[in-house]
């Protein structure tokens, strides 16, 4: 599971120097490509463009649906229960691409191999499912560090009183169980917190499982089983709900996903974010952040198996199977994640998928204290960051999981209760479709 991560880390300065592929001007005149794409903050920026691409083929872009992964998920698969699945290009992840085994197209075919060459090979062996390429990775290499407030770690009143109640140092936690003490001992709400976590959807289901790879444990075993329901988990679930009821978290946490993270951060009322590395530029820019120039910057916490957070994976583009003009798809796509557009969004913050970006965004950052803090906590992170279980039912087994979660944080059962549910609910599900 490791392997494709670890893959990425050893190619961090080992640049192909590719040129980006040249466009045939006017290739698709008067074609029209319909776009299914990720939205928000962190994602956008990257589609400014698409008119470009628009100007050199001809072609026209529509962009029809604009959402977070989650509810593109529920889209893509009504889609496909509908038959209504003839439009191009859509974003995809790693975490939810083998769900559509038939959704996607094959994209080597309709790809210049040299552009798959740029790719680091790890994200591109991720991005083959049943033997075919079925995205192309953006500049969107996601695995979490914790940002925090440096200001609260220069306090020495803090300081003392922080040893004084916990009998350490104060300084940026190594461990989830630190990181748990000073987002209690920093919280003063209303109108501050010592941490936050997106509560719902895949998004606690994967924090979820890192905490349990973290303490020593496991999502599934090898005959795919849940396994989650172990000390392991109960350590992990524990964490969660002994932040909301201490009011280290805001009270709607349940509810947030990632843009309500990253914006909570950047109010200046969150002391610690575990996040991914496309918000690091936006912390920092003081016409978007509070907290602009009060950034710090470390690698994820280890769990009480010593065993470092490492949930991973990364975004892409694909091209569905119905669609009328798959070539010029295809050149949409390999546009949106050649050089130049992975080097747009690594000037933010993101973490390339390109070989030789890692090479610009290395070199960029030695002059900026800031940046070269940023990509030292994220290259030592990746080290020993991890994919999702390969199972295309790990979007679904969330789904029973997560509900299970926020009924211990809220109180409504008891961690033991909650784990024995969502087990036996995920069980049904491996058993009813023959996984087990």
């Amino acid at each position: 599971m490791k392997s494709w991560v670890a893959g990425s880390v050893l190619a961090l300065s080992a640049g192909l120097g590719l040129a980006t592929t040249a466009l045939a001007q006017n290739e698709f005149d008067g074609v029209t490509i319909e776009a299914k794409l990720i939205g928000g903050q962190q994602y956008e920026a990257l589609y400014a463009r698409i008119a470009d691409w628009e100007a050199a083929t001809g072609a026209k872009v529509k962009i029809i649906s604009q959402k977070n992964h989650f509810e593109l998920d529920k889209e893509y698969k009504a889609d496909i229960a509908a038959g209504t699945t003839n439009w191009c290009v859509g974003s995809n992840h790693s975490s939810f691409a083998p769900q559509y085994p038939n959704l996607f197209t094959d994209l080597a075919p309709l790809l210049p191999p040299e552009t798959v060459a740029g790719f680091v090979p790890a994200n591109i062996s991720a991005a083959t499912i049943e033997g075919k390429l079925v995205m192309l990775p953006r500049a969107q290499f996601d695995v979490s560090a914790l940002y925090y407030q440096k200001s609260l770690y220069a306090d020495p009143a803090k300081a003392e009183a922080f040893k004084a109640k916990f009998g350490y140092d104060l300084a940026p936690p190594e461990t989830w169980d630190q990181f748990r003490d000073q987002a209690i001992f920093f919280a003063a709400p209303p109108n501050f917190y010592g941490t936050q976590y997106a509560g719902k959807d895949e998004a606690i289901n994967g924090r979820f499982y890192e905490l349990v790879v973290a303490n020593g444990g496991k999502m599934f075993n090898d005959d795919w089983t849940p396994a989650f329901n172990s000390d392991a988990g109960k350590q992990a679930l524990q964490w969660f709900v002994d932040l909301y009821k201490a009011g280290a978290v805001p009270p709607g946490t349940t509810n947030y996903l990632w843009d309500d993270l990253g914006n909570g951060f950047a109010s200046g009322t969150v002391a610690l974010n575990l996040d991914w590395p496309g918000w690091s530029g936006f912390f920092n820019d003081p016409a978007n952040s509070k907290v602009a120039g009060n950034v710090g910057v470390a690698p994820a916490p280890k769990g009480s198996a010593g065993v470092r957070t490492g949930w991973s994976g990364f975004h892409g583009f694909s091209v569905t199977e119905n669609c009328a003009n798959k070539e010029a798809a295809a050149s949409l796509v390999d546009f949106l994640t050649n050089e130049e557009s992975q080097k747009l969004e690594s000037a933010a913050g993101s973490l390339p998928t390109r070989t030789a970006v890692w090479d610009a965004i290395t070199a960029a950052a030695k002059d900026d204290p800031y940046k070269s803090e940023v990509l030292a906590a994220f290259q030592e992170t990746a080290k020993t960051a991890f994919p999702v279980p390969p199972t295309p039912y790990w979007i679904e087994a969330g789904n029973l999981i997560f509900p299970e979660l926020q009924a211990a944080i809220l109180g409504d059962k008891t961690v033991d209760q909650a784990l024995e549910d969502a087990s036996g609910a995920v069980e049904d599900l491996m058993r009813e479709n023959g996984v087990i």
